[in-house]
This record gives structure tokens, C-alpha cells and sequence, in this order.
């Protein structure tokens, strides 16, 4: 008898650990609940709730392949080596395959599993799903992880022209088995359920999923390059939260955009290629966990960094986290995230930038926040946006970048659409003056909204201070 172990692979086509495990005999799968460690990891509330909804399209998905689907529960990781291994005996098991994650909790809690199931004889088998290249196959000449992006990508885009991933098949039904699936729970405790409006937005199913990717693919991937900057138009394809779960596959992905573009993946159609560019940073901020484990651990990838003297202000970190900064555009991306579990890409990297420069509060403070709001919450790219935008990351934005969050609004929200979407109470304000409501000397109409909770210009300075106090940045000045 062979047990797939799902984890954030929620979907039975183009899955490794499946097609391994129902093409060496009887299969039965697994899923682990386990409370204790998503509340540890800040998995937020939607999130959870995105995986039980996609468990149980997943539970339907396998019925039909007459696999059953078992639930154990595991309130902490540190307790799946004996639960998986009395469930390996209780049933015979002889192989369990999984899909390999990448975090240092992910990896030890693997390790641990593969250690107890060996001590009984029975293999544990890691498969590449999450990613295209398996980390450590994709080096710099000096054999160490890049560092740099676009380095990465060129030896990425090599070997795609050569060893292109393919889609794997969806296996065939097997014969049932006297096994029966489990009953699937509604939530979990600890983690509160989402309004209806957020869920709506979210539909389960690798039904959707493809939906979208399909969507996206014939209607808007050519434009990408063009439209995913500004948050107003439905320029992204929305699959965010259907790869952090699995629920469709980077490859899948990478197969559509390349069938969109002729087959190229580094020419033709800029809109697909700069997509495809963005499933590579996915894949490169997978491989950099692996070569730099120390970003699994609430440390910055530049250990220089580690001495800038953040701030602590309390009263601001909550005007930011409410979407109460007195910038409309922080505010409005804010209070996207909190009612829909999710912000436009754009929008992250000017609040992550305001967080971090503007306001000089550690860049751990937001990326926690983040982690516990969002619904495509994944650590590898969540912990490489906020490392890129405080510039303590790889491959990070020069110390001196600071976005200004009011040219950086006039330009990709420039009739003020998305402001006045989340924030109605500038919804009369013309499209010169919703920008920047303080300039208006609080007139009457905005009286309801903050003004500015810190100076640009003089938080600007500070911030830059606080950069060049540090040895390595001593000296550098801004070009």
C-alpha cells in the first residue's frame, strides 16, 4: 500500500507525490491538521480556510480516482514522525511520497518523518513539484545559490531551452479499496472564518484555478507587462493563493504561457515573458531558502543589516496596519488586504517601503502582518518582498530607493479609482487632490480621514542616517 502525504500540493493533476505513489500500487492519502504550528507560522484565518475548502474539492477529486483521503491531526510538527508512522503500520504501507518543501521547519519535519519511518522499513520518497529546478541544480560557476536575480534567471532560461518540465499526467482511476475517506472538517480552532464577501473571491478547486490560468491566458496574459503595475485594472492573473496552495502547479502555469507566446519563454510577446519572469523570482526565492536558510528565521539575508536601529512606535505600526496612515494610497492597499486577504503586487512593495523606510519599523513587524492576512501568505516570496523593499534582502532595492507613496499613487492609480474603492470617504475629491488629501488644508469632505502621520522629506533623511550609520554603508552616498 503506498500513502501520498498532501501538504500545500492540493490538486490531483500534475502532482509528482500522486503519480508516484498510484503508479507503484493501492494508494491512500493524507492530510495533516495541525493548529499549533499554522498559528506559529502566522498563517492567516482566509488562508486555513482557502485549505479546507480545497480539501474538500481535493477529497472529491481523489474519490474519483477511488482514493480515499485521511485526516490525523497533528497540533505541531514535532508530532508527525509518530502520527504518520502508527497510520504507516495500522495499514501496511510500504512507500510514502511527498512533495518537497523548502523552509527549515519544512525540511526538519520531513527529515524527522523519514528517520521514524526508516527505523520500520518503509521508504520516504521527496518528489519536485513546487518549483521547476531542484535546489542546489541551479548554481553559480563557483557552485554556491546566486544571489542575483536576473544571474539566476539566465541559467534558468538555459535550462528551460533544454529540459523543458513537463506536465505530468493525471493518473487513472485504481480499484476501490475497502478504505473509507474521512469526514473533513469545517475550521479549525484558533483560526476565525472569513466573511462570505472574501470566500466569494476565492473559490475552491483546481476547477477554478484553471479557470483563471485559461482566463488570464487568452485575455490578458499579452498585456501583463503593461497592466500589472496599476491595481485599478485587472491586470494580474489572480492565481496567487491557487500556487501557494497548489491547488495548480508552476508548471501548468509556465505550459499555458508558453503555448500563449508560440512556445517562447524569453522572446516574442512581452507580456508572457515578463510573466514567466515572475514564476521565476517565485522560483528563486524558493532555492534562496535553501541556500540561505537563515531567511526561515526571522534574519535578514544581509547580516549587516542586522544593526540598523529600527524604531519603535507602536502608535504608527497601527495607523499602518489599519489603513489609517494619512496617504491614500497605503490606506487603500491596507484595507484591501483586510478585507480581501490579498494586495496587488505594486501596492506591496510601496506599503512595505513606507513601513520600512518612511517610518524606519523592522521590516519582521510587516512581514508578520502580511503573513497573517494574506491568503497567498507563502514565506519564501512574502520574506523576499519585504527583504528587497527594507533592503536587507538579496538582490534587494539600493538603501537610498525610497519610494514616494504620492508620485507613486499619481502614477499607477492616477484617476484615483482604486483609492476611492477602499476608501469612501474620499470618494467626492478630484484626481488631483485624492493623492494627497493634506494638501487641501483639510477642506470640507475629508474630514473623517488622518493626516499624514510622518514627513516624506524628513523621514526620507533619517532614514538614509540610519543606513549610513552601519560600517558596510558607511561613506556611500545617495547617486
Amino acid at each position: 500500500m503506498q500513502l501520498i502525504w498532501f501538504r500545500t500540493d492540493l490538486r490531483v493533476q500534475d502532482n509528482s507525490a500522486l503519480a508516484a505513489a498510484m503508479g507503484n500500487g493501492p494508494t491512500v492519502a493524507l492530510y495533516l491538521i495541525s493548529p499549533g504550528q499554522w498559528l506559529e507560522h502566522d498563517d492567516a484565518p482566509s488562508k486555513v480556510d482557502f485549505w479546507l475548502r480545497n480539501l474538500k474539492t481535493l477529497a472529491a477529486e481523489l474519490a474519483a480516482l477511488n482514493v480515499p483521503l485521511l485526516v490525523r491531526h497533528a497540533d505541531d510538527w514535532s508530532a508527525a514522525p509518530q502520527v504518520i508512522s502508527e497510520l504507516c503500520q495500522q495499514l501496511q504501507i510500504t512507500n510514502v511520497e511527498v512533495n518537497e518543501e523548502y523552509a527549515v521547519h519544512e525540511s526538519r519535519r520531513d527529515q524527522a518523518v523519514a528517520d521514524a519511518l526508516d527505523t520500520l522499513g518503509i521508504n520516504f520518497n521527496r518528489h519536485l513539484d513546487q518549483i521547476f529546478f531542484k535546489p542546489g541544480t541551479v548554481l553559480t560557476k563557483s557552485g554556491t545559490y546566486f544571489q542575483v536575480y536576473s544571474q539566476f534567471r539566465k541559467v534558468c532560461y538555459q535550462r528551460l531551452h533544454t529540459a523543458l518540465p513537463a506536465v505530468i499526467t493525471t493518473p487513472t482511476a485504481q480499484a476501490p479499496l475497502a478504505i473509507a475517506g474521512d469526514a473533513l472538517p469545517e475550521h479549525v480552532a484558533g483560526f476565525a472564518t472569513p466573511s462570505d464577501v472574501l470566500r466569494q473571491l476565492w473559490p475552491a478547486g483546481e476547477a477554478e484555478a484553471r479557470r483563471r490560468l485559461d482566463d488570464f491566458a487568452a485575455q490578458q496574459i499579452d498585456f501583463y507587462q503593461t497592466a500589472r503595475d496599476f491595481p485599478a485594472q485587472p491586470g494580474t492573473s489572480q492565481l496567487s493563493a491557487y500556487l501557494a496552495a497548489g491547488v495548480i502547479s508552476p508548471r501548468q502555469c509556465l505550459h499555458a504561457a508558453l503555448a500563449a507566446n508560440q512556445g517562447e519563454f524569453d522572446s516574442g510577446n512581452n507580456g508572457v515573458v515578463t510573466w514567466i519572469n515572475e514564476l521565476l523570482w517565485r522560483e528563486f526565492y524558493k532555492h534562496i531558502l535553501v541556500g540561505y536558510p537563515r531567511v526561515s528565521m526571522r534574519r535578514a539575508f544581509r547580516p549587516e543589516t542586522e544593526a540598523l536601529a529600527w524604531r519603535d512606535a507602536p502608535q504608527e505600526l497601527k495607523a499602518w496596519q489599519q489603513g489609517r496612515t494619512g496617504f491614500p494610497i497605503i490606506d487603500a492597499a491596507m484595507r484591501q488586504m483586510l478585507a480581501t486577504g490579498w494586495m496587488h503586487n505594486r501596492l506591496r512593495m510601496i506599503v512595505a517601503m513606507f513601513l520600512t523606510k518612511n517610518l524606519l519599523i523592522d521590516w519582521r513587524e510587516g512581514e508578520r502582518f502580511f503573513m497573517r492576512h494574506l491568503i497567498d501568505g507563502e514565506l519564501a516570496a512574502n520574506n523576499g518582498g519585504w527583504q528587497w523593499s527594507s533592503s536587507t534582502g538579496t538582490d534587494s532595492a539600493p538603501y537610498f530607493r525610497i519610494f514616494n507613496p504620492l508620485s507613486q499613487s499619481q502614477k499607477f492609480d492616477p484617476d484615483g479609482r482604486f483609492i476611492r474603492q477602499w476608501l469612501p470617504e474620499l470618494v467626492g475629491l478630484n484626481k488631483s487632490n485624492i493623492h494627497n488629501p493634506a494638501g487641501m488644508g483639510g477642506l470640507f469632505g475629508v474630514a473623517d480621514y488622518p493626516s499624514p502621520i510622518v514627513d516624506l522629506s524628513k523621514s526620507r533623511t533619517r532614514a538614509l542616517a540610519a543606513f549610513k550609520s552601519l560600517p558596510h554603508f558607511a561613506g556611500t552616498e545617495a547617486p
